[in-house]
């Protein structure tokens, strides 16, 4: 038997429980008479993993309270978290064993044929099998990838609970064809049918705990010989930078001009179209989903910025900047910072106190790898007015929270260039014009701000076009009071068709270059396979961006011409 970096392998202790998956092509394959290549999972780089701290004896896994929040702060979803820099390529039989010890509450184990999408407010879950075991109970939820009834709620197709006899047995769960069957020491206690769950050639796998904590001792994978099994990196490792892409050109006339795209990690790490369009042609990357508070700190004085680093890590081995998004918003906080008591001064002075250790642990935490950063995202009110929302920014520290938080990111780290990030103030008018004061306002009592982000979201065509005069009068506003402007979130449907969308993005695109303000473009987003939304109806796809399925769009045509021209 040929043995892969086996150095922690070793027998399970008293305190503990093991699961070993066998998952075969067609009949039940005999381990032991069939040697092949063994996997140390332990071995593979856990650091980029949220609540996964690597230790001489295996794996410490403990509960990260990981959610996502709706927009109005009521339902979250919970969002587990999966190893993004090591997967398991197979399309053979395979074994896939781990060993759990010191189990406080609950340890799951997750496979999943592909990393979940997630979305601002929302996880699409993938197929997948999670086994989750709390004491004797062992609960087995198979998903097969179809659409959710409810996508933030979402139901598997098999869902199985099984009393373990002994918990510290060894639980075996074995694939023939289409079937799974479940057995602990020996003797089966579950067996249902499989479906295709398990055909991408991937597994992606993920260690959680709802409440409480555990150990893994050992997470080895196996193939019996003539079998292909072997750790793959993220495919973004092998993406490169494009001799003719979008930044590149863009540098032949403003060297100093950045291309950007909002990215997720999931994708770059899984999806080689999605890694291969984003590392070839853009020169700025924006965190998604991965710097916003709710990810960052989901549990008061914790901190998760292992996805937030990955990111960063990718970027600097590829020579991107980035633009860190972002500190003070409304929307995707955590409960507790929602929650933060306002109701007297005592209250106030001490929620000041937190929400101030929160943005200097991040910023300090960051400093150095950000080139900006959105440090006040959407102040405004949601109906496209001019009023301040009241989130807990304002009810802590009043009217003027863009001062506090400018002056503490300014603290923290001087050298970052600090926006303010707003949609619906594209154009000129009282949106616009109240984004231009609270800047210059937040300067004049000693904040730090850089400039504006625009945020150039064209949802209707008919309602949200942006014309290039419109653009000029607003980059000219913008620049005779002193403030740069980035393009931060630029993305156009294509309701009215791919030409008109293409114009749409040329014209914002084109504007930008042509004014010495606008000092970056960003499109929110990378290819449409990774664009969803929510209405009325349920998950929707939108087709909005510069690729679609991992080819170019008319859209990334017209703004490869205006960038030639």
């Amino acid at each position: 038997m040929t043995v892969l970096t086996a150095r922690r392998w070793r027998v399970a202790s008293l305190a503990s429980a093991s699961l070993v998956l066998a998952l075969a092509g067609g009949s039940s394959p005999d381990m032991a008479t069939r040697p092949g290549t063994v996997i140390d999972l332990l071995q593979e780089d856990w650091r980029h993993v949220p609540g996964i701290v690597e230790d001489t004896d295996g794996l410490q896994v403990t509960a990260t309270g990981r959610s996502i929040v709706e927009q109005d702060g009521g339902r979250r979803q919970a969002n587990p978290p999966v190893d993004l820099g090591t997967h398991l390529a197979t399309a053979d039989d395979f074994t896939l064993g781990v060993s759990f010890a010191e189990v406080t509450a609950d340890a799951t184990l997750s496979l999943y044929d592909s990393p979940p999408v997630i979305a601002d407010e929302f996880r699409i879950e993938p197929a997948g099998l999670h086994l989750t075991l709390r004491g004797d109970d062992l609960r087995i939820a198979l998903f097969d990838g179809s659409p959710q009834q409810d996508v933030a709620d979402p139901q598997p197709v098999r869902d199985v609970r099984a009393t373990v006899p002994d918990p510290e047995a060894e639980l075996s769960v074995h694939r023939y064809g289409d079937r799974l069957d479940i057995a602990s020491g020996g003797d089966t206690v579950s067996s249902l049918p499989l479906g295709d769950v398990f055909d991408s050639g991937a597994l992606w796998l993920g260690l959680s705990s709802e409440k409480g904590s555990f150990a893994v001792r050992s997470l080895t994978a196996a193939a019996p010989g003539g079998a292909s099994l072997s750790t793959a990196a993220p495919v973004a490792a092998d993406a490169s930078v494009a001799p003719d892409g979008l930044q590149a050109r863009a540098a032949r006339s403003r060297p100093d001009f950045l291309i950007g795209a909002a990215v997720a990690l999931g994708p770059l790490a899984s999806d080689e179209d999605y890694a291969s369009s984003f590392v070839g042609n853009f020169g700025a990357l924006t965190p998604e989903n991965a710097m916003k508070p709710q990810a960052l700190s989901p549990r008061q004085g914790e901190y998760r910025f292992e996805e937030a680093d990955a990111l960063l890590d990718l970027a600097e081995s590829k020579g991107i900047a980035v633009h860190g998004h972002t500190i003070a918003f409304t929307e995707a906080m955590p409960r507790w910072m929602r929650e933060l008591p306002t109701g007297s001064e005592e209250e106030r002075q001490a929620s000041a106190e937190v929400l101030l250790d929160y943005v200097t642990t991040v910023v300090t935490h960051f400093k150095g790898r950000l080139e900006s950063l959105d440090v006040v995202n959407e102040p405004f009110d949601v109906d496209q007015g001019t009023f301040l929302q009241e989130n807990v920014w304002h009810r802590v520290f009043g009217p003027t929270y863009p001062v506090v938080v400018s002056q503490a990111v300014h603290d923290a780290d001087p050298d970052v260039r600090q926006f303010i990030n707003e949609n619906g103030a594209d154009v000129p008018g009282p949106r616009q014009d109240a984004l231009l004061q609270l800047a210059l306002d937040t300067n004049a009592r000693g904040g730090h701000i850089d400039g504006v982000g625009l945020q150039a979201h064209v949802y209707d065509l008919d309602t949200d076009a942006i014309s290039a005069d419109d653009l000029a009068t607003t980059f000219d506003s913008f620049d005779d009071a002193g403030l740069d402007v980035r393009i931060s979130e630029n993305d156009v449907t294509d309701s009215e068709g791919q030409d008109a969308q293409a114009e749409q993005y040329a014209t914002v695109l084109a504007s930008c270059l042509r004014s010495d303000a606008c000092v970056s473009y960003t499109t929110w987003g990378v290819d449409d396979r990774y664009d969803w939304y929510l209405d009325d109806d349920g998950v929707q796809q939108g087709h909005d961006l510069l690729f679609d399925d991992g080819e170019p769009t008319p859209a990334y045509d017209a703004v490869m011409s205006v960038l030639a021209d």
